[in-house]
């Protein structure tokens, strides 16, 4: 399967349950692209048995926009499933400390980029999160989590992490929003 395939796939679903508009195109990455921002071009690849990919979409559901991403391993690598969990368990960890001190974006994020060296990963600069709400959230705000300085309000501000290997061969993604309730 190429992304191409799997981005058939996931239109036809959209399809299926009537999900006709989304903020933002979806992203599927396999492999090597697992290391892409959000606006590059994949490469063509063939995911393999033994592999690493993710999904990043972004849905409008009755108005209100919703955005989720996460990281997805076939087969049995250690350092695919290593840095697939480590994605997700650096999102928690930062959420937390969101929820316990409600950090501004820049002292938030700089906690995910010490928690992914703390980890022996590279977090992507490019890629801190942003607002999200009513269709279109930039009339609320237009730049990403690092560039608010305020104290970021629940339930209106994705993070995104995404991390790399050192040597940028291959990535992993997870996002979610900031809610107190995680």
């Amino acid at each position: 399967m190429q992304e191409e395939d799997a981005l058939s796939i996931y239109h036809k679903l959209c399809s299926k349950y009537s999900v006709d508009k989304q903020w933002h195109p979806p992203k599927i990455r396999f492999g090597p692209n697992t290391v892409c921002n959000f606006k590059e071009n994949s490469l063509p690849y063939v995911l393999k048995e033994e592999d690493i990919f993710f999904i990043d979409i972004g849905l409008v559901v009755e108005g209100h926009e919703a955005d989720y991403g996460e990281t997805f391993v076939t087969g049995d690598l250690y350092d695919h499933k290593l840095i697939a969990n480590t994605s997700k368990k650096i999102f928690e960890q930062t959420s937390y400390e969101w929820a316990c001190h409600l950090k501004n974006g820049p002292l938030l994020y700089n906690f995910a980029k010490i928690k992914a060296h703390e980890s022996g990963f590279r977090l992507n600069d490019e890629s801190d999160g942003h607002r999200i709400g009513d269709f279109p959230h930039q009339l609320f705000f237009r730049g990403g989590i690092t560039e608010c300085d305020e104290q970021l309000i629940p339930n209106a501000w994705i993070l995104e992490i995404h991390l790399w290997m050192p040597d940028k061969s291959y990535g992993a993604f997870f996002e979610d929003i900031l809610t107190i309730d995680h």
